[in-house]
């Protein structure tokens, strides 16, 4: 469906690594692991608006606040990363999901 997020996305997520070389392996395990919950939290919440008929815009819409502020709890200073990879394709599966206007 093109919702998976690419490993050039996880890049992007995860620039800290080279902005700052001297991160322990520990760190960069945990930078790994919240790219990938986030990675699978965003497909979930992308799978379920497109394949759930019961769910309605409103619910819609709040699953897809929630999940901004969950990732933006992962990754404070991610904002601009997460309105240029996941704004969009969830404004277009709503779009598509509910034929809005």
């Amino acid at each position: 469906m093109g919702s998976n997020v690419t490993q050039s996305d996880a890049n992007v997520l995860s620039d800290r690594q080279a902005i700052s070389p001297s991160q322990s392996e520990a760190e960069i395990q945990e930078e790994a692991r919240k790219i990938r919950r986030l990675q699978m939290m965003m497909n979930m919440v992308m799978s379920v608006i497109s394949q759930d008929a019961s769910l309605t815009v409103d619910e819609a819409a709040e699953m897809v606040g929630n999940s901004r502020r969950a990732a933006l709890t992962m990754f404070p200073d991610k904002e601009l990363v997460y309105n240029l990879i996941y704004k969009p394709r969830l404004q277009r599966l709503m779009l598509e999901r509910f034929r809005l206007q």
